[in-house]
Order: C-alpha cells, then sequence, then structure tokens
C-alpha cells in the first residue's frame, strides 16, 4: 500500500511482519513546525519484530534527550506535506524547553515569596521591637513613678532601731562568746538580786571561778541546782560531806573536795546571819548602802579583779566562818549579784542595769516603810496592853 503525499515524498510501506514504529522527531533550521521534505527525510532504524517495541515514559531529567538533526533541504527543492493518514509528529525538545521555563518561572516566584516573607519578617520584628522598646520604656516609667502610701503604713513598715542595729556588748563579749554566757551577761549580770537563795547561788558559782570558767559553769548549772538542793541555804547545810564528797559523784565532778567541803560550811554560816540580821540580803547589802556601786568603765581593761570594798566584805565573812571566799571572788560576786554597775557605758545593759537597781531600791524603800509601820503598831499594841495591864494590876 501508498501513502498520498507530495510527488517528492517517499512511499511509506508497510509490512505485515515489521510492526511500524512511530516516527521520530525531526529539529530543523526552522525549527519543529517545519514538515519533513520527502527527499531530505532519513529512514529511521526500526527494531525486529520479534522484539516489539516498548512506549518509553516521559523524561523527567533536564537532560534534553537526544535529537536526530536533519539538514536542510537544498535551494529550489519543494517542501512535502505529509499525508494525512501518516500519524502526526511530535515534538521533545518543546515540552523541555518549557518545563524549564516552568521550573525557572517557579523558581523566580518562590524567590519572590521568600523575600516578601523575610521583608514582611523583618517588618514585624521592627515593630516587636518598637512596642517591646515601648513597653520596657513604659515598664520603666512606672518603676520611676513612686506610689502613694500614707505616712502611717511607711512608718509601720520600718523596722525597730533594735533590729537595723545590732546592740552593742560589753568588750569580753564576742561573737564567738558561748550563747549561755551572752544570754547570762544579757539578763542577769549586774541586775541586783535581794532573794536569800539566789544570793547564794550566785555566791557558790562565784566560788566556782577557781577552778572554771563562767561558760563552763553556766552549761553545769542544772546540775549544781540539783547537787545542792536549788541553793537552798538550810537543805544544804545538813547535807552529808562523806556521801557529797564521794568518789564518782555527781559532785565530785563539779568541783574539788575542798569547794564542796567550802559550800556546805557556807551555807551553815549563812543559816547564822539570818538569825541575826534576819536575812543574808540585809547583811550583804548593807556594805554598799542598799545601792549599786555604778563604775562607769569604757574600757574593759579598767575593770578591777578586786576593790577595797571586796577585801573589806571578804574579811567579815572570814570572821564569820567563811570559806573559799576571796576577794576576786567576792567582788566576782558584786558584779553578778548587781552590788556594782561594771557594764561598760558603750553596753546596753548600763542604763537598763540603773533602771533596775533604781526600781529595785524603790521596792526596797516601800518594804522598809512598810516594815516600819508594822513594827509601830506592834510597839503601839504592846504599849496599850502594858497600860491596861498596869491599870488593872492596881
Amino acid at each position: 500500500m501508498s501513502g498520498g503525499g507530495g510527488g517528492g515524498g517517499a512511499p511509506r510501506v508497510r509490512s505485515m511482519n515489521v510492526a511500524v514504529s512511530e516516527a521520530r522527531p525531526v529539529l530543523g533550521p526552522a525549527g519543529n513546525n517545519k514538515a519533513r521534505s520527502g527527499s531530505a527525510a532519513v529512514a529511521v532504524a526500526r527494531k525486529p519484530a520479534s522484539k516489539p517495541l516498548r512506549s518509553k515514559p516521559e523524561r523527567t531529567e533536564k537532560t534534553p534527550p537526544e535529537v536526530d538533526v536533519v539538514p536542510a533541504p537544498a535551494v529550489g527543492e519543494k517542501k512535502s506535506v505529509s499525508s494525512p493518514s501518516s500519524p502526526p509528529l511530535r515534538s521533545i525538545l518543546v515540552p523541555s524547553v518549557l518545563r524549564k521555563q516552568d521550573q525557572l518561572l517557579l523558581l523566580q516566584s518562590n524567590l519572590s515569596l521568600d523575600a516578601s516573607c523575610s521583608s514582611d519578617a523583618s517588618s514585624d520584628s521592627l515593630q516587636s521591637r518598637s512596642s517591646a522598646g515601648k513597653g520596657s520604656r513604659s515598664s520603666s516609667v512606672d518603676r520611676r513613678r513612686k506610689p502613694c502610701v500614707s505616712k502611717a503604713v511607711t512608718e509601720s513598715l520600718v523596722p525597730p532601731s533594735d533590729v537595723l542595729q545590732e546592740k552593742k556588748r560589753c568588750a569580753w563579749v564576742t561573737a564567738n562568746t558561748e550563747p549561755c554566757y551572752a544570754a547570762f551577761h544579757d539578763e542577769e549580770w549586774g541586775v541586783p538580786v535581794h532573794d536569800d537563795k539566789k544570793l547564794f547561788e550566785l555566791l557558790v558559782l562565784s566560788g566556782a571561778l577557781a577552778e572554771h570558767s563562767w561558760p563552763a559553769i553556766l552549761i553545769k548549772r542544772h546540775t549544781f541546782r540539783e547537787v545542792f538542793a536549788d541553793f537552798d541555804p538550810v537543805a544544804v547545810s545538813k547535807l552529808n560531806e562523806k556521801k557529797l564528797i564521794a568518789a564518782g559523784g555527781t559532785a565530785s565532778s563539779l568541783l574539788s573536795e575542798q569547794k564542796l567541803r567550802a559550800i556546805v560550811d557556807n551555807a551553815r554560816q549563812i543559816s547564822k546571819i539570818v538569825n541575826e540580821f534576819g536575812s543574808f540580803d540585809k547583811y550583804i547589802w548593807n556594805f554598799v548602802n542598799k545601792k549599786p556601786i555604778v563604775s562607769k568603765f569604757r574600757y574593759s581593761r579598767q575593770v578591777p579583779a578586786k576593790t577595797a570594798k571586796a577585801e573589806f566584805i571578804s574579811k567579815d565573812l572570814l570572821r564569820r566562818g567563811f570559806r573559799s571566799v576571796t576577794p576576786t571572788i567576792i567582788y566576782s560576786f558584786m558584779q553578778v549579784a548587781g552590788m556594782t554597775n561594771d557594764h561598760l557605758v558603750s553596753c546596753f545593759r548600763f542604763q537598763e542595769c540603773i533602771g533596775a537597781s533604781e526600781k529595785s531600791h524603790e521596792d526596797t524603800s516601800k518594804t522598809s516603810i512598810e516594815e516600819r509601820k508594822a513594827e509601830d503598831m506592834i510597839d503601839l499594841v504592846l504599849a496599850r496592853a502594858i497600860d491596861e495591864f498596869g491599870i488593872s494590876s492596881e
């Protein structure tokens, strides 16, 4: 069979044994729109029928497919027109070129989109920074503005001066001082004492200074009270000295045998003084005219170990049968019992002890006045009784 076409075109022969392969496109100098001329067309190689051709999928790679180059027709040669019965020729290069253009356009659009997004992000960041700056400036302005607080509220918020500034104590009480001794300085040392049991306790503890320090004595203070019957002079005077000084006992761990015997003897002498003066308090405070001595020392080196007054009291106690009552022990007793105020003038306890002594003196004077009134009443009653008895006897 022959196909219709131009005069110069070669007939296309179809065989029953050979499968017709699809014509391959031809790239001419004028582009793929030009029809192939019959004389210049080149036959495309056909494969044998035993191996039928399979349609290859379109390549997606960017590399252009292989193209057969056909020489241009000669001058004056007519262009052949393909017969209508022949299958249409398709170009492979055009879709690839279009695909490249599409990719370029897509890339350009992506770049423009990225640029627009970055510009939007930069504008948003600038806006956020500006807003943050405004916020920080406003917050700083708000911080600078002081709230309006009433004077009463501000005064209530101010802590007391004791909290702001630590209390100043005597120079021998430091930050490394034992807490028990610091509390003893702040609460007891220098406060006037007028109770007989308390005075006897302080006399015993002052005598223990010959063997121990104040912190060591204060730590064992509860043991002293248990051993010596809470420092009751009458009960201590009746203690069995042999049991008291027995080896391995609690008392022997506190003081030496000589000190233990002296405590029992001193308790007996205090009982005698109570019988003579009415109380140990009256006897001991008479040496200072019932009023504490205010030393007004500025430095710790000015505080003496003993005074003439302590020596005088020591001699009188020794005369009455007391033991272990040296002037140094007696002066320590006077300090702790409040008979002398040896707190430094810079110590906060200096003025407090003066106030306590004045209050104690007022209480003592009131007591003495009441006692005098009671004595006067007794004398008056006795006088009336004597008068009545004399009248009745006549």
